[in-house]
């Protein structure tokens, strides 16, 4: 049989049928499951089978479904769907870590992500290591005989850093480093994360793969040793699944993922363009322009420069805010991946935790603004944007 192209596998893989013959996927909202006898329940608990579940936090029909079709999509063996991203993230990190174990991370991170490595890893004692992600020497550096995993965004949030993920990966297996990377921001379509080098791929599923403002969820995709034997004890026992209904929501989204994130990277690519050199921006970041400096690196990682960028406005907070206030079609929001385009300020949102020094070493400058771009008219969102520069 002819493997299938992606967009045949956002539609169709991992579809479970009833007796009833649905042509759109069920939704199980059920807690938990019965067993004709007894024995028959004593057997599941011992092994359960492939269709066979025990307990919405260890496995539904529904969450099933999703994780296979985003395994396929992702081309990796396995997936285990959870309640947000972040709890993808911390299951993906603290299932596999112990007491003196040593991790390597970029230091360009969300703060939340930030704060598992930062805050708890290390309360639990597990040695981690911050490095520049864009820098290559500084990670053969860091890394070292006993490192256990790296971690990185492989575009950093919101300064769109492109880490080199085959470079880094090579340098993280020559030790048996597990290299375990959240690829939201390229997305499942744009990334070749894996066939790159990456063991465990993390995504949270409420950006893109929802796409649509509605449900929180989130996915580890690796090998089934790792998803299944490490990653799955941890969450289903910590209560980190998703729910049915999320799942349900995901799967439909999954069916328009690969139309509507190029869609929104083509407007993205085009208002980038268009908007680098403008009078009132110190600079217009996207990975897929000639000027960002990890330029190379994104044009042989990934087959679209993605859905966001970032806008630098030369007069600081002042002009950030008064530019937000302008925006008519444009919204104010702390989300990405969108369907409706948004306007983030992350120096006062999701990057306000960090030191005023953080921030300045990550770039995360008070003009800073991140724009996740929807699926609205390009031109009618040039005319927003630029309206409300001229605002400022």
């Amino acid at each position: 049989m002819t493997t299938r192209r992606t967009r045949t596998k956002l539609v169709h893989s991992g579809t479970r049928r009833s007796q009833y013959g649905e042509v759109a996927e069920a939704i199980y909202l059920t807690q938990g499951f019965v067993y004709d006898t007894a024995e028959a329940a004593e057997a599941r608990f011992i092994e359960a089978g492939e269709d066979e579940f025990i307990y919405a936090r260890y496995g539904n029909p529904t969450v099933r479904m999703f994780e296979d079709r985003i395994a396929a999509v992702e081309g990796t063996e396995d997936a285990f769907a959870t309640a947000s991203g972040m709890a993808a993230v911390n299951g993906a990190l603290t299932s596999m870590l112990r007491a003196g174990d040593h991790v390597v991370s970029g230091r360009a991170l969300f703060g939340s992500c930030l704060y598992i490595l930062e805050e708890i890893l290390t309360r639990y004692g597990v040695e981690v290591t911050f490095v520049d992600g864009t820098d290559l020497a500084a990670w053969e550096a860091a890394i070292r005989p006993d490192t256990k995993a790296v971690f990185f965004e492989t575009i950093s949030n919101p300064t769109l850093e492109v880490i080199d993920i085959e470079a880094v990966s090579k340098l993280a297996h020559a030790v048996g480093a597990l290299v375990i990377v959240d690829n939201v921001f390229a997305t499942p379509i744009f990334s070749r994360a894996v066939d790159q080098g990456a063991d465990v791929v993390v995504y949270s599923a409420t950006k893109h793969i929802d796409g649509q403002g509605r449900c929180l969820g989130g996915v580890i995709c690796g090998t089934k040793e790792f998803v299944r034997k490490v990653a799955e004890p941890y969450l289903k026992h910590t209560g980190g699944s998703l729910s049915p209904f999320n799942a349900w929501v995901m799967l439909k989204g999954m069916e328009t993922l690969d139309l509507r994130v190029r869609a929104q990277a083509e407007t993205a690519a085009t208002l980038a363009a268009r908007l680098e050199g403008h009078e009132a921006l110190a600079q217009v970041l996207y990975p897929h322009l000639p000027s960002h400096r990890q330029y190379d690196v994104a044009k042989r990682q990934m087959d679209a420069g993605g859905t966001v960028l970032s806008l630098d406005l030369a007069g600081g907070k002042e002009a950030a805010f008064r530019f937000l206030n302008a925006l008519d079609i444009v919204t104010i929001s702390n989300n990405l991946g969108d369907a409706k385009s948004i306007a983030t300020h992350p120096a006062t949102t999701t990057h306000q935790r960090l030191s005023v020094e953080q921030r300045a070493e990550l770039g995360i400058s008070d003009g800073l603004i991140r724009l996740s771009v929807g699926l609205e008219d390009a031109e009618d969102l040039a005319e927003d944007i630029l309206g409300a520069l001229a605002a400022i």
